[in-house]
């Protein structure tokens, strides 16, 4: 199966996307609806955390619960910074990336050395050790979280302005799927992409699997890292709920729905996601019924994901 391969018709697509995305903030604030543009920087923290599960998961096939781990400890990372006078988003998101990227190096050389059914509960476990950790840590807020004082800036910059973060989420979301899609056609990827399909015979030919799927763990941490520190700037609070095991899967559902594998499974499937829990939220409080039919639905006539038929129409 072929991951991460550009059609021709895809870069007029994305770069009209992208200008797209560039001009929202002011079409949205024209239209005098600038409430949505707080909810369009919320797709994109989302998309680009989706995107770093999508890495693991697309890439390598490794199905980890504990992703949220990493989410909470860039945002938890993000808010220690700020309360160590570090106000400076350039000097913190770069801390958060590490300190999520530290966690995943951590879970991932050990829950690396299990496969199928035991990897995907050991990640788990290491995600709700982290959450009581920080549930248990009075001095960051335990069950309360860890409140930011404002948002912080950026390059000098305040970010308190909605439109400020948009464009700074905007950029960092780029930036991400941009090193994605290089790192797809590099001889990493590919060969990420073959130990995904035969381990054994790439063990063989003298790869060194274990370190290769480390890495790719590693990276999908550090930027889920950076997702958090952004969200933790958005809503102005690092909270334990972002280390739930449910919030995992909130992002493992993103990626289904999108297309695993595909560069842009999670994006497409955290806008389908959050578009249809914005929309229905104020109809049925039971909006996740029809979630769930949602799913049924891809599995039963979309198995690879709403990515894949976009593809397949336009391939």
């Amino acid at each position: 199966m072929a991951f991460y391969q550009a059609a021709s018709w895809q870069k007029p697509a994305l770069i009209t996307f992208g200008i797209a995305l560039l001009a929202m903030p002011a079409v949205l604030t024209s239209f005098d609806q600038a409430f949505y543009i707080g909810f369009a920087t919320r797709v994109l923290i989302f998309a680009l955390a989706a995107s770093s599960l999508n890495l693991v998961l697309g890439f390598g096939g490794m199905v980890s619960l504990g992703h949220a781990a990493f989410l909470g400890a860039g945002a938890y990372a993000a808010a220690i910074c700020q309360q160590a006078g570090i106000n400076e988003a350039l000097i913190a998101f770069p801390a958060a990336m590490a300190a999520a990227g530290l966690l995943a190096l951590l879970v991932g050389a050990i829950s690396l050395r299990t496969r199928g059914v035991y990897f995907i509960m050991i990640t788990l476990a290491f995600a709700q050790m982290a959450y009581y950790l920080f549930v248990s840590a009075r001095a960051w807020g335990g069950d309360d979280g860890l409140p930011l004082n404002g948002r912080m800036q950026f390059a000098g910059i305040p970010m308190s302005d909605d439109q400020t973060l948009y464009f700074v989420a905007f950029s960092a979301f780029t930036a991400a799927m941009l090193l994605f899609g290089r790192l797809a056609d590099a001889r990493f990827g590919r060969t990420l992409q073959a130990i995904r399909e035969n381990e054994t015979r790439m063990a063989a030919l003298g790869y060194p699997v274990f370190r290769y799927r480390l890495l790719a763990f590693v990276l999908g941490g550090a930027f889920a890292g950076l997702a958090g520190a952004l969200l933790a700037n958005l809503t102005g609070l690092a909270s334990p709920n972002l280390l739930q095991w449910t919030q995992s899967g909130t992002l493992l559902v993103m990626v289904i729905i999108g297309g695993v594998g595909y560069l842009y499974g999670g994006v497409v499937g955290a806008v389908v996601l959050l578009l249809l829990e914005e929309s229905l939220v104020g109809v049925t409080e039971h909006w996740h019924i029809i979630l769930g039919l949602l799913l049924l639905a891809i599995v039963l006539f979309a198995p690879k994901g709403v990515a894949a038929l976009f593809r397949k129409r336009h391939g």
